[in-house]
């Protein structure tokens, strides 16, 4: 059974017809216009109608980051496109006669890692993406939890550091201000500051005007001690992060995707060196697995398409 998954991102909106598996069986991409949200609607429809053609799809699902309600119909708020209680839903099935299915773009990410990636074998799972911010996703005995508004799983507003950092959700502290790409940046240009081990983060500022996710991840593949260093504090802040959702959701397994997460068991030691120091009732509580997201950029399309599927099926 094949069906249809679209990511909409701030920059792009990608699609693909995929099947019963995750195998994706064609695919396309084009520029996200986040100053038109009408426009997004008509080449979200557009696209579904050029990948359904040739194939015979059940539904379709489509990613949109930001908060939707529980009936998985209406964007409450996307921070990126003037999506305002937006009944995406009912746009894209006035247009179109197929199923659709609506749900946040971290949710169909992590569903995919579930069902196809490096969640497959386990029942409860905690994902979160590390990038610009920091996303997540929460999957408890084999479903997906959305909560009771359908906002759930906003993982990276946790506050870890009370009256800390402001954030752009309105609070101070979140993880997204210690455990994001962003942040990373923030800390490598800290230590640029001090000169030492920061001396190539600082050279590089020089020579390119700034630091850059680019720069840093390639200073952290080369083992820069400034760079590594960087990378081992937004690891304490993200393993502390995880020892309290351990505490309340208990996953067999952290899953960490996102630009950041290249950088693979460097970023995973201090994550669980972090999450052992601070876990509650060490010793006595099991230990989850941490691990790297295996899907990367086909995951919210992967997603989106496996959740359209279950739920034509359900029907």
């Amino acid at each position: 059974m094949q069906a249809i998954g679209i990511d909409i991102g701030g920059t792009k909106i990608a699609g693909g017809v995929v099947d019963e598996n995750g195998v994706i069986l064609a695919e396309e991409r084009v520029p996200t216009d986040a100053s038109d949200p009408q426009g997004i609607v008509d080449e979200v429809v557009a696209m579904i109608e050029r990948l359904r053609a040739g194939h015979d799809v059940v539904a379709a699902g489509v990613a949109a980051p930001g908060f939707i309600d529980a009936q998985q119909s209406l964007v409450y708020y996307t921070p990126n496109i003037s999506w305002r209680n937006e009944p995406l839903r009912r746009h894209l099935t006035e247009r179109l006669d197929l199923a659709i299915t609506i749900d946040n773009d971290a949710n169909a990410a992590g569903w995919a890692e579930f069902r196809f990636g490096a969640g497959r074998d386990v029942s409860d799972m905690t994902v979160l993406t590390i990038g610009t911010g920091v996303g997540g996703a929460i999957v408890s005995q084999g479903r997906l939890f959305r909560g009771g508004f359908g906002a759930g799983a906003e993982l990276g507003h946790l506050r870890v550091v009370p009256d800390g950092l402001p954030c752009g959700c309105g609070a101070h502290g979140c993880i997204e201000q210690y455990g994001s790409g962003r942040a990373l940046l923030r800390m490598a240009n800290e230590i640029a500051d001090v000169g030492g081990i920061g001396l190539a983060l600082a050279a590089a500022r020089t020579r390119d005007g700034k630091l850059t996710g680019h720069t840093v991840g390639r200073l952290i593949a080369e083992h820069d001690p400034g760079a590594l260093s960087a990378l081992r504090q937004l690891g304490f802040w993200l393993g502390q992060a995880c020892a309290s959702l351990s505490a309340v959701l208990d996953p067999q397994i952290f899953v960490f995707g996102g630009g950041v997460a290249e950088a693979g068991e460097l970023l995973l030691a201090p994550i669980r060196e972090a999450y052992l120091t601070h876990l509650p009732a060490r010793g006595y509580h099991p230990e989850p697995d941490f691990v790297i997201a295996q899907l990367v950029n086909d995951a919210g399309v992967v997603g989106a398409a496996d959740l359209a599927r279950v739920h034509a099926t359900a029907r």
